[in-house]
């Protein structure tokens, strides 16, 4: 029977490695390139953009992944070798979540998504100014919690 705990552990460990790496690795990608580059657009696109974005992101595939993360990471914690590098990794992705929750989220539905199409220029620029450096400040520690689970996750399958 321990043999089976351990084999659901090493499993659900490799699970949460695998995903916690693919939405580490979606952030990344949004803080070094997608940002960068809505971040030189004029303030309409940028908007619109991001609009579209925060729609486009709500599917069930994104959503899953996202999700994911914790049930592997919670089993391995309970069932898998090298604990203390799951649990590490876990409370890392929690904050993660947390902060999507707390943070990020709000700032898409009320700063960006409840701008809707903002008249003139200044328009724009407010719905912009309510959510650009906000939304980049908590997506960048939300991005750094994900580097750091990932990174606790190969730790764990390295010393389990």
């Amino acid at each position: 029977m321990n043999g089976v705990v351990t084999g659901i552990g090493q499993a659900a460990t490799i699970g949460g490695t695998v995903t916690t790496g693919l939405v580490a690795g979606l952030f990344l990608a949004f803080s070094t390139a997608v940002m960068p580059g809505l971040g030189r657009a004029d303030d309409r696109t940028f908007v619109v953009a991001m609009q579209a974005i925060n729609v486009a992101i709500l599917n069930p595939l994104f959503l899953t992944l996202f999700v994911a993360p914790l049930g592997f990471l919670a089993v391995a914690a309970l069932t898998g070798p090298a604990r203390w590098w799951v649990v590490a990794a876990l409370v890392l992705y929690v904050a993660n979540v947390a902060i999507t929750q707390a943070g990020n989220i709000p700032l898409n539905d009320d700063a960006l998504m409840a701008a809707g199409t903002p008249d003139g220029p200044a328009g724009w620029d407010a719905a912009r100014s309510a959510f650009e450096d906000a939304w980049n400040r908590l997506h960048l520690v939300r991005t750094l919690a994900l580097v750091a689970s990932f990174a606790c996750c190969v730790g764990a399958l390295r010393a389990g």
